[in-house]
């Protein structure tokens, strides 16, 4: 049996036995792995919070038949300020969450882990409007997992826009020729909304959060656009405060 070193990101933990706890990492390298750390749970233990949900570390692991086993970890960044804040917090464990789903284990996804490792920056850097990077970060994630979001042209028949419609189910903004009876026309300023939560850069997100009927309708639509295309309601969600 080999022994590894990886960093990883920790997306949730629960207890095993008496001391120990299952890990489900998301590694740079490795994908998503899933291991053991033994004694954990003892007053004292050297691994204690460096294995804790939202906690970048480098790991030293070693290769189980069932379950590898977390010999050492080292802290790159526990995140606090994300662990101080309910907000943070919630908005975080809807990342690792989603993370959690997609990840394959044993299949490396270098972007997937990065977009990880961003979102958990921006949350710990104390944004007004936390809410807004879990918005932007679910889009991007349906991205990596197959699931474009069209908002510059018809995602139907490609036609370029500007488009007036907006579906969930097929893929974004839609042309008149396009959109179905009773699919929802929004304006432009809301597409835009979309468009930076979907591809713009990380600095510009905050600008979406503006309390407008915009902002409301693009994080509505984020939400929605990814429990729709990872086939799966994202419990997190509900509880983030807004």
């Amino acid at each position: 049996m080999a022994v590894y070193r990886e960093q990883g990101i920790v997306l949730r933990t629960w207890k095993l036995g008496e001391a120990d706890r299952i890990l489900n990492v998301m590694t740079q390298g490795r994908g998503k792995i899933r291991a053991v750390a033994k004694g954990v749970r003892r007053t004292g233990s050297r691994l204690g919070g460096r294995v804790e949900p939202f906690t970048h570390v480098e790991l030293q692991v070693y290769e189980g038949r069932n379950l590898d086993v977390i010999q050492q970890a080292d802290t790159i960044a526990a995140h606090p300020r994300v662990r101080d804040d309910y907000a943070r917090t919630m908005c975080a464990s809807t990342m690792v969450e989603g993370v959690d789903l997609v990840a394959q284990e044993g299949a490396a996804d270098l972007r997937l882990f990065l977009l990880l490792k961003s979102g958990l920056q921006a949350l710990d850097a104390e944004p007004p409007d936390p809410a807004v990077f879990v918005d932007a970060f679910l889009l991007r994630l349906s991205e990596l997992n197959g699931a474009h979001v069209f908002v510059d042209s018809c995602a139907a028949c490609r036609s370029p826009g500007p488009h007036p419609y907006l579906s969930v189910t097929r893929g974004g903004a839609l042309c008149g020729n396009c959109a179905a009876s009773g699919t929802r026309a929004v304006d432009e300023r809301t597409m835009q909304a979309i468009r930076t939560l979907a591809v713009g850069p990380w600095p510009d997100i905050p600008a979406v959060a503006d309390g407008s009927d915009a902002h409301r309708t693009a994080s509505s639509f984020a939400r929605a656009f990814a429990e729709h295309h990872l086939d799966r309601r994202l419990r997190s969600w509900e509880l983030i405060p807004r």
